[in-house]
């Protein structure tokens, strides 16, 4: 089937919103993937259809929360937005709750050994930095030279598309000045590797000190998956549960949650709190100050 003129105008409009690329390409994918179940242009939709459309996909797909909601997000802006179908009531009855479930959080000695596994230099450092700085994998693999600044690290284009600073120690900074020495990219802290036959045979550091662009996200989901299948570690840890035990462990050394919150780029304190569910030594900590109450007391 031609594709229909709605999803190309669709796509001019998408590109007006001030929406990240990815949201951009999964905008149009999801309204195409509708005119495909029909096989009609989705301007000639009723509501009804977009109704059941929700229905197929919860009841018969069985898709996720989150995989619910990128699709409402999209026919809304596409029948509410775009074609003005304001009186139309789909959108609030469709109620996604997404399941309340802790994230996987590997205790110190963990990540120890996850990152121990780690041979290719380049999924090491970054894998490390990950860690040290509760980066999400794709603000790592962008992160320019120009971007380590002392003691703080400028996390630019972050979820949202927003930019914020996290500190640094010393020490994973001279890490990367000696990763960077191996490849010496004039711009980019983690350049791609050889891609083509004649590239494999250059050396590596010629090779990534031209590169175009920077290593590929998953690159370093593929290296974390074999280091956790080598090391041992939780079988549902993956690249984020290193952001996610970066925020745990800090607060277990006493980091305020608010500082927390705003290394991790979350938009509000409620994001965060999950965390305080995961440390064992907090929970200790209040064991141990409502026994001190408890003595206290008068008996």
């Amino acid at each position: 089937m031609k594709t229909p003129i709605s999803i190309e105008q669709f796509k001019a409009f998408v590109e007006l919103k001030d929406y990240r690329p990815k949201t951009k390409k999964e905008y149009v994918r999801c309204l195409g993937k509708v005119s495909q179940h029909y096989g009609c242009d989705p301007a000639d939709l009723a509501e009804d259809q977009v109704r059941r459309y929700f229905l197929f996909l919860r009841q018969d797909k069985k898709l996720s929360g989150s995989g619910m909601t990128i699709v409402k997000a999209s026919l809304h802006c596409f029948f509410v937005q775009q074609l003005g179908k304001t009186d139309w009531k789909v959108f609030s009855e469709l109620v996604i709750r997404r399941p309340e479930t802790l994230p996987v959080v590997l205790s110190r000695e963990e990540v120890a050994k996850v990152l121990g596994a780690l041979k290719e230099e380049r999924f090491r450092i970054s894998l490390r930095l990950i860690y040290h700085c509760g980066l999400r994998v794709s603000e790592a693999v962008g992160i320019q030279v120009s971007d380590l600044k002392d003691q703080r690290l400028h996390v630019r284009n972050g979820k949202g598309g927003k930019d914020r600073y996290v500190p640094i120690s010393p020490g994973m900074v001279q890490e990367l000045r000696v990763w960077w020495k191996l490849h010496r990219h004039p711009k980019l802290l983690f350049p791609a590797p050889a891609r083509t036959w004649r590239e494999r045979s250059l050396p590596l550091s010629q090779v990534m000190g031209s590169a175009t662009t920077h290593m590929s996200v998953s690159a370093v989901q593929n290296a974390f998956r074999l280091a956790r299948a080598q090391s041992g570690i939780h079988p549902e840890a993956t690249v984020h549960t290193m952001r996610h035990s970066y925020a745990t462990h800090l607060l277990e050394e006493g980091v305020s949650l608010r500082l927390i919150s705003q290394y991790l780029g979350h938009t509000s304190l409620d994001t965060t709190v999950i965390y305080t569910h995961l440390t064992a030594t907090s929970e200790e900590k209040a064991l141990q100050a409502l026994e001190k109450l408890h003595s206290a007391l008068p008996h």
